[in-house]
């Protein structure tokens, strides 16, 4: 993206809709909110310690929540979600990082790309208390969420 992709044109923030030349694109848009956390063994419900794919979504829950309150002073709702994907295993022991992007502004609505990924994983193998930081990332869960805020106050 050019410098001035920003200016005139299209405005990715209301869904492609054609603005006047020289308007700025919302400067809300690209907004990131990354949380981590380590998931406790109390989480794993199936064999080999796995974490059922709702943990995820909790945590975007959480995510979506901080950029509402940064970008719109309120906390929002998370409307729904659209291409939820489960990657790889998310187990107990695991360290998650959890990011929210803003990528598209209307009048109530917000479009944000959510991915979880981990970034240290328990190896419980080799003794109860062992673990590693992972020299890359596992992506586990990616999903985009629409959160919705209240719309502007009226006298």
């Amino acid at each position: 993206m050019s410098s001035d992709d920003h200016l005139s044109g299209t405005d990715p923030t209301r869904g492609g809709e054609t603005l006047p030349p020289g308007t700025p694109a919302d400067p809300r848009l690209g907004t990131r909110v990354v949380h981590r956390r380590y998931v406790p063994y109390s989480h794993a419900h199936y064999a080999g310690n796995l974490v059922d794919g709702a943990y995820s979504l909790g945590l975007f829950g959480d995510v979506a929540t901080e950029l509402c309150i940064r970008t719109d002073g309120d906390e929002g709702l998370l409307a729904g979600y659209s291409e939820v994907r489960f990657l790889a295993p998310l187990r107990a022991g695991d360290v998650v990082e959890v990011e929210a992007v803003l990528t598209r502004v209307g009048v109530r609505s917000r479009t944000l790309d959510l991915q979880a990924r981990v970034l240290a994983r328990g190896r419980p193998e080799v003794s109860a208390s062992s673990a590693r930081a992972l020299d890359e990332p596992i992506v586990v869960t990616t999903a985009i969420g629409t959160v919705v805020v209240p719309g502007p106050l009226r006298a």
